[in-house]
């Protein structure tokens, strides 16, 4: 835990979370495939926690009052809390948490477990407790069990790290070395996604037609695979295909729509190596790949005259040398 997470007072408590984005694999995780998340440091959360006599209050641009009294849209952050604080045992009691979030929600980039880790982070700091990896994924999961139903646990993961994260159930997690630098641009359709309905929605499909839909499962596992290469071998090229690749299965499975696809097709018109969603789908955002960094600032800016909600170009930086510690 380094001291930009977490700082302490007598009576507050700081903890902030960055975002992730899902490169590839999203969906196929659900169902036992591999998938590559980056975390996403240009946008993230900060909870500070206050000794304020009185019940438990939340203090956030979506709801301002008592815990007990919080909207369904804020049950799994209400259960993340009363769990740490019962794990923490400490009462609950006397204290105003307030949220301050630049992730917008519903749109794929690990919203409500970004808010999570920072409420966990700053309940701990608060109690004068340290915290391990597992602690910290075992406690934020409740809020995205809540969330997501079924979550594939990639989200808290890569929020908790600062490299690319090489994610595959029930198995040891891996980080991603590069071997060069990878600019990207996101775009926000200006429409919440419904993660857990898109999981939800998939799974139907897999018990309702199982053999076709576990092949194109298998084959997003497939380019997982490939693209990882990609990225350890300075294939951009190569990973422009395979993202627009598994944005073909993702729109078979049922979790694109038109919006995103308007958004995919632009992107590819104005010399995108690939463009794909990001995250659970139907709204939300989609993922593109610029040349270079000039071409990223140029689509970017393009992409926000097209009518995207909100654009961020960033760069995954070849400064991975070693697994996380």
């Amino acid at each position: 835990m380094s001291a930009e997470e977490i700082t302490t007072t007598e009576k507050t408590a700081i903890g902030i979370a960055h975002s992730k984005l899902i490169l590839i694999g999203e969906h196929a995780v659900v169902h036992g495939q591999p998938a590559i998340a980056i975390p996403f440091p240009l946008i993230g959360v900060e909870t500070v926690i206050e000794q304020v006599p009185g019940v438990v209050r939340f203090d956030s641009s979506f709801y301002h009052g008592p815990i007990e009294l919080a909207p369904e849209s804020l049950q799994g952050i209400t259960r993340c809390v009363k769990g740490t604080l019962e794990y923490l045992e400490l009462p609950e009691r006397d204290l105003l948490i307030r949220i301050s979030s630049s992730i917008p929600p519903g749109k794929g980039l690990g919203s409500s477990a970004s808010v999570a880790i920072s409420i966990i982070r700053s309940l701990f700091a608060y109690a004068n407790r340290t915290y391990t990896d597992q602690e910290l994924l075992n406690l934020a999961n409740i809020a995205e069990t809540y969330a997501h139903g079924q979550p594939s646990g990639i989200d808290t993961l890569t929020i908790t790290s600062d490299l690319p994260v090489w994610y595959e159930k029930d198995h040891p997690i891996k980080y991603i070395n590069l071997n060069e630098d990878f600019h990207f641009i996101v775009a926000d359709s200006g429409r919440v996604g419904d993660t857990r309905s898109s999981v939800e929605s998939v799974a139907r499909l897999l018990k309702s037609a199982p053999k076709r839909i576990q092949r194109k499962l298998n084959h997003i596992g497939d380019l997982t695979h490939q693209a990882k290469h990609a990225l350890e071998n300075a294939g951009r090229y190569i990973l422009g295909q395979l993202l627009d690749e598994a944005q073909k299965e993702l729109e078979a499975l049922g979790v694109s729509d038109a919006g995103l696809n308007r958004l995919i097709n632009f992107a590819r018109q104005e010399g995108a190596l690939g463009a794909k969603l990001t995250g659970g789908g139907n709204g939300g955002c989609i993922i593109a790949l610029a040349q270079n960094e000039i071409h990223s600032r140029q689509l970017a800016e393009k992409l926000r005259k097209y009518g995207a909600h909100a654009v961020w170009p960033f760069v995954l930086k070849a400064k991975y040398t070693e697994q996380r510690r």
